[in-house]
Parts: C-alpha cells; structure tokens; sequence
C-alpha cells in the first residue's frame, strides 16, 4: 500500500463515515435527533474532548516506551509525538492499516527502519483488546449479551501471545511465509520484525502497557457515561457499569470486523442497538444520538488531531529535504541490544533499509 493508495483509502473511508452518520440519523429520525440534541448538556463536551486527548497522550506514553522497549533510543520526543498522533488520522482504514503511518514517519524523520518499529501496532492492538475485555467483564456476566465476543477476543489473545513468545513456532511460521509471493520480498527483514515483536509481548512489557490501555480506555468510558447523563439518563454506578459493558463490547466488535473502516457501522451499531436492549427506557433517537456525540469525541476527533499532526509532520520531513536530509538523520535510533537486529540488512543505514521498499512495506 503506497502513501498515494493510502490517501485514497483514507477519502474511501471519509464516505463510509457520512454514510454510517446519515444511516444513524435516519435510523433515529431526524426530527427527534435534532430534539434530543438541543436538550443536550453542551457543557460537558469540553470534558469529553478532555479525557478523548487523555486517551491519546497516554496511548502515546505507550508507545514511546514501547520505542524504548526494542532499543529505538534517543528518538526526540517531538518526532516521536508527531509520528504517534499522525497515526490516529489513519485509525478509520480498513484494519486500521493506516497507523503504520507511525513506523514509515519515524523511519522519514528519524532513520528508524520501518520494520524494526512496525511489530509496536500489534502489541498496540493486542494490549488494546485485553483492556477492552476486562473493562467489560463485569458486563458480561451481568448481561450476558455479546458473550461470544468475550470468548473470541479472550482465546484469540491467549493463543496469540503464546505464539509470539515460542519461537520454535514462530519460525515455522515465517519459514512458510518466505514462500508467500508478496512476503517473500521481505523475508531478509523478517527476523527483525520477529525480534521486536517477541520483546514487545514479554511478560513484563504485556503487563505494564495493558495497565496504560485500561487506564487510557477508561476514559473513554467514562466520556460515555457523561454522554448517557447529558442526554437525561439519571447518573448511577449501574449506569456506569452499562457504558463499561457496552463501549468496549461494541469497539471489541468493530475491531474483529477488519474490512470495516475503524470499525464504522459495526461500532455504531453495537452501541445503538445494545443501549436500546440494556439502558432501560432508551429510546431510539437518544440511543442513535448518544453513538454520534461518543463516537466523535472518541473516534473523529482523534481523526482531526491526527490529520494536524500529520500536516506538521510532513512539512518537517519536506523542509529537512529541501535543506539536503533528512531532521533525524544526524539522530542515533539509539543501542541495540539485540544481535540479531545489529545483523539484518541496512540496520547500519536505517533509512536506506526502509527505504528501499517504504512504499511497498506500508501494507
């Protein structure tokens, strides 16, 4: 996937958004949309947007120490910054495919090779769908809706965190992949990637960074719950207990529907339909409208940020070309404490390494 098939992707998604909006708005009606959204307390969205950008800022303490974590030191904090949030404007392609945006900047800005960093998205993602789950856990016993969501994510995290860690099957695995047509071009990286990704899922760093998911998740849930108690719901610890169960479940849902563009459609259908089964007295209109206000200050608000950083991003790198190099360039990527990253191909000359293939390993 180039840079250019990626903006198209992006645009693609942009009109799965409207559509997914206006879909929601008709579902609704949109006089008693319009209604509900005039009663709204207003004055509790500057505090939405708030802990949405608290979300952010921890993910990205995560990934920073995930940076440290497979030896990328000494990246600067404003780079490291830039190429995280930029990543948040690509979470609404399909498979969030985009936020790999993150690795190919750091490799433009920094020299970083994209595929000694691109393994971080996994654990990411992996660490993402345990807090997810065990914010919700209560809910599943409780309601005992969507539990086959619980059973998905809870085995498939289970068997995946076993896999990365032996390293016997893992090469079975990358062993097989060699042979694949596109795979195969990449297969001098693969141990590179392999190295990261068995550093990111140790105990210790899976423990660590899963605590940072909860807590940034958290967050999120609670913005749903203010969204719920600005929409006229009576604020209780239940109430609190139902935006746990139902944000997480119908994210999780999203999340495990790949072809979905962050999930749109999938999440928001989660979210209308299990406020109306759950939160007693839920009308349609207040159900569909509570999934637009959360979902922009959960989903497209953190587009918009994104989308800025980016713009700051690439004028950086632009600027740095014009001036004869790259901003990093003079920038170490820091010690490597693993030999067999030391030993793979261009890890001497990081941006020659990704940047041979940057385009074509952006996939």
């Amino acid at each position: 996937m180039t840079l250019k098939n990626l903006r198209s992707k992006f645009i693609i998604s942009l009109l799965v958004g409207m559509a997914v909006v206006v879909g929601l708005m008709a579902y609704g009606d949109f006089s008693d949309i319009f209604g509900s959204l005039e009663e709204f307390r207003w004055e509790l969205m500057p505090l939405l947007l708030a802990l949405s950008l608290a979300n952010y800022l921890i993910r990205f303490v995560k990934w920073h120490f995930y940076l440290g974590q497979i030896g990328v030191h000494n990246v600067p904090k404003r780079d490291s910054f830039l190429a995280f949030f930029s990543g948040l404007g690509m979470v609404i392609t399909p498979g969030k495919l985009g936020e790999w945006l993150k690795s190919y900047l750091l490799q433009e800005m920094n020299g970083v090779p994209f595929i000694r960093t691109a393994p971080i998205l996994l654990a990411e993602r992996f660490t993402d769908a345990v807090a997810l789950l065990l914010l919700a856990s209560a809910g599943f016993f409780i309601f005992g809706e969507a539990w086959e969501v619980f059973v998905i994510v809870a085995v498939g995290s289970v068997i995946a965190m076993i896999i990365a860690r032996h390293r016997p099957t893992m090469r079975v695995i990358l062993h097989r992949a060699e042979r694949l047509p596109v795979v195969s071009r990449f297969a001098s990286q693969a141990e590179t990637f392999y190295e990261s990704t068995y550093i990111l899922f140790s105990p210790w760093s899976l423990i660590f960074t899963t605590v940072l998911s909860v807590v940034s998740w958290a967050g999120e849930v609670l913005a749903f719950y203010l969204v719920l108690v600005g929409l006229g719901q009576e604020g209780s610890w239940m109430l609190l207990v139902k935006a746990a169960f139902i944000l997480p479940v119908s994210t999780l849902a999203g999340a495990i529907v790949l072809i979905a563009p962050g999930g749109m459609g999938v999440a928001e259908g989660g979210i209308t339909g299990l406020l109306q089964v759950i939160v007693e007295g839920m009308s349609k209109s207040v159900a569909a409208l509570a999934t637009l206000i959360i979902r922009f200050t959960t989903l497209w608000f953190g587009v918009i940020v994104g989308l800025i950083a980016f713009a700051v991003a690439t004028r950086r790198i632009a600027a740095a070309s014009a001036a004869g190099g790259p901003p990093g360039a003079a920038i170490p990527a820091g010690p490597d404490p693993l030999p067999t990253m030391a030993a793979s191909a261009g890890e001497g000359d990081g941006r020659s390494e990704g940047g041979h293939n940057q385009e074509e390993v952006l996939q």
